[in-house]
């Protein structure tokens, strides 16, 4: 996975590997804000599983009919197929220069098994960007968010189990990386200029 203790420093892999960092923070923290912002500065692809999914159903063909169908019998789409798709984007937008954001993966243990299996050392991990932000903050948010926006995900029922499900699933990925040193965490509780501040601060390091 990388290049060792190199990868920590932010070290450049060479141009052949895609340089990747994956974002990771609960519901309400404010990824794709920030995702945005690193976008338009660093020039990354920015790729959210939960868009790639949505954008492959609608094209059609052998894996997005494949991905319509599981969704449609309301279960979850595997992580052999979300790290499939994600390669298959990533080699899209052009796999040898490019730098990736992946928002909001991995959420799991067996996405990190996958990822590992199916891309491993083909893909440069630079960092892990952990937005972190208190539950009550991300509550807050998400329900301003759903009175603005309407989302049917944004009600106070449903963001208790996004929590819960944030909490059983991504903190250990969080804590599995940071054992690799490979965490850098930002406060997110401040106004987004100043969390974006300390967000640039990490990416020029």
């Amino acid at each position: 996975m990388g290049c060792g203790k190199s990868s920590a420093a932010g070290v450049e892999e060479p141009s052949n590997k895609p340089s990747v960092v994956f974002v990771l923070g609960g519901p309400g923290s404010g990824k794709g804000t920030q995702c945005a912002k690193i976008v338009d500065e660093f020039k990354y692809e920015h790729l959210s599983t939960g868009d790639l999914l949505r954008e492959e159903v609608k094209k059609g063909g052998e894996l997005g009919d494949k991905l319509k169908e599981t969704m449609e019998a309301g279960k979850l789409v595997s992580s052999g197929m979300l790290v499939e798709l994600l390669k298959k984007a990533m080699k899209d937008r052009g796999w040898e220069k490019s730098k990736f954001l992946l928002d909001g993966f991995p959420r799991n243990q067996e996405n990190i098994d996958e990822w590992e299996k199916q891309i491993g050392n083909e893909a440069h991990i630079k960092f892990i960007l952990h937005i972190d932000v208190s539950k009550e903050v991300m509550k807050e948010r998400l329900l301003k968010r759903g009175q603005e926006s309407g989302r049917a995900d944004d009600n106070e029922e449903t963001i208790v189990k996004r929590f819960e499900t944030f909490e059983k699933e991504s903190l250990p990925i969080i804590k599995f990386y940071e054992k690799k040193k490979l965490v850098r965490k930002v406060d997110s509780s401040k106004p987004v200029d100043e969390v974006y501040s300390a967000v640039q601060k990490l990416f020029k390091a």
